[in-house]
């Protein structure tokens, strides 16, 4: 895999104004430039409509554009701006490329990128902006959020968008620079260029023969036709389709790959911090004396919020951290988990509710009529990546240079730049590959720290957050309830359905921390009244129900929240699907069917539904059985998931988990297997575990052992198939999360015969 060269600097297209981003996408926003009676038609005008960018390449390097190089040798480097998270981006990016290129896979390095407007990931910030922007300016916006990515240069990973967003692109790239290849080699030939094809790295015409970087700088003078001719799919020399070898595998088995706590620079010291509780806002008293008294202790860092102690080693500096015995004052009274629960219960008597997905007409449904109801929940969920969260820093007149693992590269500079008082051209950040990160290292605050500390220390800094700093400070999937209420008719169908959920507006609170800089406080009180379309996201059921409405209650918890893996979804589903099987119990209709009967709209749901049941010996789910199932749709895949298991000694023992799913035409099978596996293991640890019991605002576990998290023992057996498809590849990042919580809770149902509506399930008091 290529070593990493570029800066994440000012290079590459349209710089951010100093100004910041705007709060949020609005018609101001959309309005920048025009008069004030000018309207949004004069406004568009104004903004850009074509980026001219192409990667930053050496002497012995072509670009192709912005996404590839070939240098003289034949390499092909594939130019990738989204974060290695373990999800494979880094293979999947470098194979679409290649395929459409004919390189020879043995050939082919990635590069992380720098910043650009070609690099940004406007997907993503649809999917995160979609519910208020759609509903004020409708289809229009979403060329608006394009544009808006483009401009500030919104370099982003995650919500499983990266293929989705950059699939095209990594196309072209490699059917330009193909044809591009042909002409230069048809020049020297003599002979038609499309007579000439590329095959593992060769160009020929079927009789001369050259190496593609022999002729990659004469074929950067060609201009490619338009429209471009890309290869046909289904052909026997693809690429596409097969489970090639990862890129960064090699790298992290032989120890070259670079996380954090790798990075040495010369004169470098470490350093350690400590925030206070969940909801500490100020730092009033430390134990100075104390602290200095530690052996390899250097000084102390103080800032608003938090305190720092550098040290020789990260030993010694979390050592003198200990003894400094930092005191905090905190936001409002301590929080714990009746104050959480009360805060749930208020939410719904608010009258800040508002809807998102509807149809039919409910209340002529519910009036008098006889109706199945339930109240579930689910508590704040945790990250627990094996990497806390970490970051090197060095502060010199010439600039500032970071070295941490980030979902969002350039608004952690920008954090930096305003952190340090600096120009954002004057921030460079190295992204390095992230130990987990499941939404978490979307935050910035790590490399604010690191700089501030490195300022402070006029030497390299090593920031990184001890386990309990990580577990406290933690910005978790947000706690939610549901009260779920439906109108079953005469044949068992369901006549109405009512979901009114009670959650913080998420990702609305962590965009105006990580774009817009403020506190945690600052975001939580933007927040607290704003219903959020995306609080509520998995439940648009896929289910043909004609009277059907869910509503959000955003709930004002002194707790701030975060990005996480499946978001809303992992929650969303578990109330939906939970819902539907204790439907089907009160109709007396066996689980599967019930749900095939209202799946008549949705048949690739359908096909993943009755092939998981297949694959895993449904047995009905009677009592008894340990056997429940669930299904789930989600940014255009589908999922249905089948666990069997029981109780052993006071514990859930998982038996088996089958899943199948139909994600589309997978571009590596065995990348897209094991996204499936993880989220999978992911989910069930959500259902089980990773949840902190709030007390005196601290969580009552400060170790990864104290969060009931599965063993390998504890999983079973693993089986995931997928269905052909001929649609384009969805996201696998996420989708394997929602569903096995309610499978689970189902199964475990047939056994104990009461229903578990709490998530984690060992927590459920009946």
């Amino acid at each position: 895999m290529q070593t990493p060269r570029n800066r994440m600097g000012s290079s590459g297209g349209a710089e951010k104004s100093g100004k910041g981003l705007p709060s949020s996408i609005n018609r101001r926003t959309l309005l920048i430039g025009a008069a004030a009676g000018g309207g949004l038609a004069l406004a568009w005008g104004l903004w850009p409509r074509d980026y001219a960018q192409t990667a930053d390449a050496t002497e012995s390097e072509t670009a192709f554009g912005a996404f590839l190089k070939i240098d003289r040798n034949g390499q092909v480097i594939v130019m990738v701006p989204q974060a290695e998270l373990g999800q494979g981006v880094f293979t999947l990016f470098a194979q679409l490329v290649a395929d459409e290129l004919g390189a020879d896979w043995r050939t082919v390095a990635v590069q992380p990128a720098p910043p650009g407007p070609l690099y940004a990931n406007p997907t993503l910030l649809r999917q995160w902006f979609s519910g208020p922007v759609t509903e004020q300016f409708g289809d229009l916006s979403f060329r608006a959020i394009e544009e808006y990515a483009r401009r500030y240069n919104l370099v982003l990973t995650g919500g499983a968008t990266s293929v989705a967003n950059f699939r095209n692109a990594l196309r072209e790239a490699g059917a330009t620079a193909r044809v591009l290849l042909c002409m230069a080699a048809a020049d020297r030939w003599g002979v038609g260029w499309e007579s000439c094809d590329i095959v593992a790295g060769i160009v020929s015409d079927g009789t001369n023969k050259a190496r593609i970087g022999a002729l990659a700088e004469e074929a950067a003078a060609f201009t490619p036709p338009d429209p471009l001719p890309f290869r046909p799919e289904g052909r026997e020399d693809a690429l596409i389709g097969t489970e090639a070898p990862r890129l960064d595998v090699p790298a992290k088995i032989d120890g070259s790959a670079n996380y954090a706590a790798d990075i040495r620079l010369p004169d470098m010291i470490y350093a350690s911090i400590r925030q206070g509780p969940v909801n500490a806002i100020a730092l009033e008293s430390i134990n100075e004396a104390e602290a200095r008294a530690v052996p390899g202790m250097i000084d102390i860092v103080r800032e608003t919020g938090w305190v720092a102690v550098t040290g020789r080693t990260w030993w010694a500096a979390n050592q003198a951290l200990s003894r400094l015995d930092p005191v905090f004052r905190l936001d409002g009274p301590e929080l714990d988990d009746a104050v959480i629960d009360t805060a749930l219960e208020a939410a719904f008597e608010s009258g800040q509710g508002g809807r998102y997905f509807h149809r039919g007409d409910l209340e002529p449904v519910f009036a008098g009529a006889q109706v199945v109801s339930a109240v579930y929940d689910v508590a704040p969920a945790l990250h627990l990546a094996l990497e806390p969260l970490a970051a090197t820093a060095r502060v010199r007149p010439e600039g500032v240079e970071l070295w941490m693992p980030t979902q969002a590269p350039t608004l952690a500079r920008d954090a930096v730049a305003k952190a340090l008082g600096v120009s954002a051209r004057d921030v460079t950040i190295y992204p390095l590959f992230a130990g987990g990160s499941f939404g978490l290292k979307m935050e910035v605050d790590a490399g604010v720290q690191a700089a501030l500390i490195a300022r402070a220390a006029n030497a390299p800094v090593q920031l990184m957050w001890s386990r309990a700093e990580d577990i406290i400070r933690d910005y978790p999937r947000p706690p939610a309830r549901a009260r779920m209420v439906a109108k079953l008719g005469p044949t068992g169908l369901i006549e109405g359905w009512s979901a009114k959920v009670a959650a913080p507006a998420t990702l609305a609170q962590q965009w105006r921390r990580i774009a817009h800089g403020r506190t945690r406080e600052e975001a939580r009180a933007d927040t607290a009244n704003k219903a959020d379309a995306l609080a509520v996201s998995g439940m648009d059921l896929p289910y043909a129900i004609p009277n059907f409405a869910v509503d959000h209650f955003p709930a004002d918890l002194a707790l701030a929240t975060g990005r996480w893996r499946g978001n809303a979804d992992s929650y969303g589903c578990f109330f939906s699907e939970s819902f539907i099987d204790e439907l089907a119990v009160v109709s007396q209709i066996e689980p599967l069917s019930f749900r095939m009967q209202l799946l008549g709209n949705n048949p690739r749901l359908a096909q993943c539904l009755t092939a998981v049941t297949a694959l895993g010996n449904w047995r009905g789910g009677v009592p008894g059985s340990g056997q429940g199932i669930a299904c789930h749709s989600m940014a255009g895949g589908h999922i249905a998931v089948l666990v069997e298991a029981g109780l052993s000694q006071g514990r859930v023992a998982v038996k088996k988990i089958c899943a199948v799913a139909d994600c589309g035409k997978l571009i590596n099978p065995g990348i897209a297997r094991q996204q499936i596996e993880g989220g999978l293991i992911f989910g069930l640890a959500m259902a089980l575990g990773g949840a902190p019991a709030y007390a005196g605002s601290l969580p009552a576990g400060l170790q990864l052992g104290d969060y009931a998290l599965p063993r390998m023992a504890d999983v079973g057996e693993v089986s995931v198939e997928f269905i052909d498809s001929s649609a384009a590849q969805s996201g696998l990042g996420e989708i394997g999360v929602p569903a096995i919580a309610p499978a689970l809770a189902s199964a475990l149902a047939t056994v104990t015969g009461r229903r578990y509506r709490r998530l984690p399930v060992m927590g459920e008091d009946g």
